[in-house]
């Protein structure tokens, strides 16, 4: 019997799971110095939110028009349980937005390495589920790192510093609500979805905050500076790096372990952090950088020991 032919990347995983943490790293680092730069000179971020699931809602609409993926049906009973994960969703990513808007790019990055802190906290305290003591040791120096980063931080204020924390408390939510909404449609469809309930739920506060001042002097003041097509192209472009970074997160996780995973998320905001200091010229106190590769070295603990966790949870139940 002729074994079947396996194809250069059938042999090779490796390098296609290698191409997708790159690809994912790259438009995560793209999107977020894009996203800075519209911000320095249009400083609207509800408005630019709204844009960056609307692109995406553009894109899925189109995928399915052609069939790539096959766009899978929806019933009221999957809408009553991605609802939550989307409203989670929309505010998580809002008030990112304004913390981006309002501070530094690397800061809010370090503000959001506490995510994991949150997430143990309404695992242990809301969900009832028992966390073990190495997971809260390996928590510890997160918050005494993103504590030593805000104390000295230059681009500090409280906007950016309680948005980025409200988000680290949304997307924690949008983790439990994602739990209980476990279903058997595949990612790129649950994802697509949630952009377009989440594009729903951004679209009221963008209207309502930002658009008098918007219609009055903000879209006008944008073209002044940069033109109505270099305005344009940095809108659309980053709603699709937006869409396209997260549909690559996704799409990774699928591929890898959890562990792997894990630390690929950390090194990704190590990347973030570093690039957006380099591209924008950040200057960070020595107390800022120090507290920052704490809480970013706490976060790898966090993330090393849970997954091994998670594995261990597994095994035991294949055994």
């Amino acid at each position: 019997m002729r074994e079947a032919k396996v194809g250069f990347l059938g042999k090779y995983p490796w390098l296609v799971t290698g191409f997708f943490f790159f690809m994912w790293y790259f438009l995560n680092v793209i999107f977020n110095i894009l996203n800075k730069k519209i911000y320095n000179y249009f400083p609207y971020p509800y408005f630019v939110s709204a844009v960056h699931l609307f692109v995406g809602v553009v894109y899925c609409l189109l995928s399915w028009s052609v069939g790539l993926p096959k766009r899978a049906p929806i019933d009221s009973n999957l809408l009553k349980v991605l609802i939550p994960v989307a409203v989670c969703h929309a505010i998580g990513h809002i008030t990112s937005n304004v913390s981006f808007a309002a501070v530094a790019v690397s800061f809010t990055h370090t503000i959001k390495a506490l995510e994991p802190f949150f997430n143990a906290s309404a695992s242990q305290f809301l969900l009832g589920q028992s966390i073990p003591i190495t997971l809260w040791l390996s928590l510890a120096p997160v918050v005494l790192g993103v504590a030593m980063a805000s104390l000295t931080e230059l681009s500090f204020n409280w906007l950016g510093f309680i948005s980025a924390m409200i988000s680290n408390i949304s997307f924690t939510y949008r983790s439990i609500f994602s739990k209980k909404a476990m279903t058997d449609m595949d990612s790129t469809n649950v994802y697509a979805y949630i952009s377009i309930i989440a594009l729903i739920v951004c679209i009221p506060p963008a209207i309502i905050v930002e658009g008098p001042q918007l219609l009055k002097h903000g879209f006008s003041d944008a073209i002044a500076k940069v033109g109505m097509t270099k305005f344009i192209s940095d809108l659309f472009w980053v709603g699709m790096f937006y869409h396209l970074y997260n549909q690559l997160a996704t799409n990774t996780l699928e591929r890898v372990a959890p562990l792997t995973h894990a630390v690929g998320n950390v090194l990704k905001r190590v990347f973030v952090i570093g690039f957006s200091i380099v591209i924008f010229g950040n200057k960070i106190s020595t107390q800022t950088g120090i507290g920052t590769g704490i809480a970013i070295a706490g976060v790898a603990l966090y993330s090393i020991i849970k997954a091994k966790i998670e594995e261990d949870k597994k095994k035991g139940k294949t055994a």
